[in-house]
């Protein structure tokens, strides 16, 4: 059997599990690697970053699309702790993902030698830390092994990131070792008794709500939700950022169970007597600072659903955890057998109802107005067009006015970081169009953008092309709301003075164009569909026009009156 060095056989293993593309920045420590991506430069492209967090955040994206994990190289030390912020995306977030780190020599371990880290301290793994597995591979020979187990363990049970460690020396050893086959996720079936006794407490109640959401959904599993839900004439929202898993154009759609959640939702949801909530976790976001359901035990029954044991009952103690994958649970719960008639038909068409009102914008101050803009978008873009963002009260715009058809129709058209990262949304559109050639439309913050805009150069230099509509308003204008809520008049450390943004895009080799005025807008926007390369909007969002309802006047008010309320009692 003819030998070739570790750094080429470990490509052949990212190809033989269907791996088409890796993103990373190169480093000395793994230049065998590089050398094996030349080599088989034919079947598996390496995509060269311009920083790790961005080539983190762009196999996260990866991982998202194709539901198998992305892949990201990066070296030793301060590599690897730039890549930290995709990892930790990519736990809370449960997206599929192996980060290899090139580290130095085995004969220099323990020395604290240059850029030397202890990737086991620093990347967990346990759920309070930032992947579910961490590997050191020592011996070439046994690659295949590693990476066939990082890739069954990134996507068995609740998905998430896995750390392999690759010595440098390890690299440059010849082995024969031969490449294992693809592995699959496992599927996890609900148990029948467990369904029968959903059933049950279907048949008793009044008000029931479905929360969908998490990762592991496909087309058939998202179809079998709709059929489960239509069967039974069951209310659905979508949990944070999973906006994608439930139609939204749906008869029984009641909208997004997040930040900035609609308030007749929220109250539609504490009013329930059953939850169903299937495949999300139940953080933070999606329950309104664990308001929405009160933790450990809520007042409404539960019947949570998730792929992962350790997740259920975790934080929640459920009336009926079902451990699940989505695709098993979905399938199950399509063929229980619904009764000829429900009492809660009306409270699913109200709720319907609820969500089309909320699509109805408030009035705002200033010259642009967001949600006429973001209709020109819905408009104008493709069905099958990806949505990407990072953190910021801007992407709320999107989340509140744009509709998504859903992954029932196959594709997943939603790229949003659950756990609230900054500078995501600029390179996971990129890896979007890199990965599917779909139309990206990007919405980014000027701080946000400031985080990863140097990716553009990576999107220039891979022919990549993305639509990012940069909201400008001169702070971090999240921050600048809490502090406004909390220490009124209080600025401090939000303002931001920004370059050119346009200027900046085409030094990048994107188009940039600036708007001021709403009218301005669809020109710009069908002047960047038909263009070949990339375009950023920048337009210039008036400070006061804070969030999708009020204004930060408003917020400062409120908070002003309050501490009169408090000094007068």
């Amino acid at each position: 059997m003819t030998k070739q060095i570790a750094g080429h056989l470990l490509v052949e293993c990212l190809i033989e599990q269907g791996v088409t593309h890796a993103f990373g920045v190169p480093g000395e420590s793994y230049l065998a690697v590089l050398d094996g991506f030349h080599a088989y430069r034919d079947r598996i492209r390496f995509v060269t970053n311009r920083q790790e967090g961005g080539a983190a955040f762009m196999a996260d994206a990866q991982g998202r699309l194709t539901g198998r994990p992305g892949v990201c190289f990066v070296t030793r030390g301060p590599g690897a702790t730039n890549a930290s912020i995709g990892v930790h995306t990519a736990f809370q977030d449960s997206a599929p993902m192996v980060l290899f780190v090139g580290d130095v020599g085995s004969d220099f371990r323990d020395r604290e030698a240059f850029q030397e880290v202890d990737y086991n301290s620093f990347f967990g793994p346990s759920t309070r830390g930032m992947a579910k597995r961490v590997e050191r591979i020592d011996d070439p020979a046994r690659i295949p092994e590693y990476v066939a187990r990082a890739f069954a363990t990134a996507m068995n049970g609740r998905p998430g990131p896995v750390v392999l460690v690759l010595p440098e020396d390890m690299l440059v050893h010849e082995v024969d070792s031969r490449p294992l086959a693809r592995v699959e996720p496992s599927q996890a079936w609900s148990d029948p008794g467990a369904l029968r006794q959903l059933r049950e407490m279907l048949l008793t109640a009044q008000r029931p709500f479905v929360i969908a959401g998490g990762s592991g959904w496909t087309q058939q599993s998202a179809q079998a939700l709709q059929r489960f839900a239509e069967n039974w004439k069951l209310p659905v929202g979508n949990a944070f950022r999973f906006q994608d898993t439930f139609d939204n154009h749906h008869p029984q759609y009641a909208g997004d169970v997040g930040i900035g959640i609609n308030p007749k939702l929220a109250q539609r949801i504490r009013e329930s007597d059953l939850i169903l909530a299937i495949g999300p976790r139940l953080g933070e976001m999606t329950t309104s600072g664990y308001t929405l359901l009160q933790a450990p035990k809520p007042t409404q029954k539960l019947v949570h659903i998730h792929a992962s044991a350790e997740e259920l009952n975790r934080v929640y103690q459920a009336d009926l955890a079902m451990l699940s994958t989505m695709n098993a649970a979905a399938r199950s719960l399509e063929v229980l057998t619904a009764p000829a008639s429900l009492p809660w038909e009306a409270w699913t068409a109200a709720a319907h109802a609820d969500y089309e009102a909320n699509m109805e914008p408030q009035a705002l101050p200033g010259e642009i107005d967001m949600p006429a803009i973001i209709g020109v978008v819905n408009r104008l873009l493709p069905d099958d067009t990806v949505y990407t963002n990072g953190a910021g009260n801007f992407a709320s715009w999107v989340h509140r006015f744009h509709k998504h058809h859903g992954l029932a129709r196959g594709l997943r058209t939603q790229l949003a970081p659950t756990v609230g990262s900054m500078g995501y949304g600029v390179p996971a559109g990129i890896a979007a169009n890199i990965l599917t050639g779909r139309t990206v439309f990007t919405i980014a913050g000027d701080g946000d953008f400031l985080m990863n805009g140097q990716e553009l150069a990576t999107a220039s230099q891979h022919g990549a092309k993305t639509i990012i509509v940069l909201l400008n308003n001169g702070m971090y204008g999240t921050i600048r709301m809490h502090q406004e809520r909390e220490y009124p008049h209080h600025q401090s450390g939000s303002h931001l003075q920004n370059p050119d943004f346009a200027a900046l895009a085409q030094a990048y080799g994107y188009a940039g164009v600036r708007i001021t005025r709403t009218a301005e807008f669809e020109a710009a926007l069908t002047e960047a569909l038909a263009r070949e390369q990339g375009t950023l909007i920048e337009v210039m969002l008036d400070p006061e026009v804070i969030t999708t309802r009020g204004t930060l006047s408003a917020i400062r008010d409120a908070a002003l009156q309050k501490q009169v309320k408090v000094k007068a009692s």
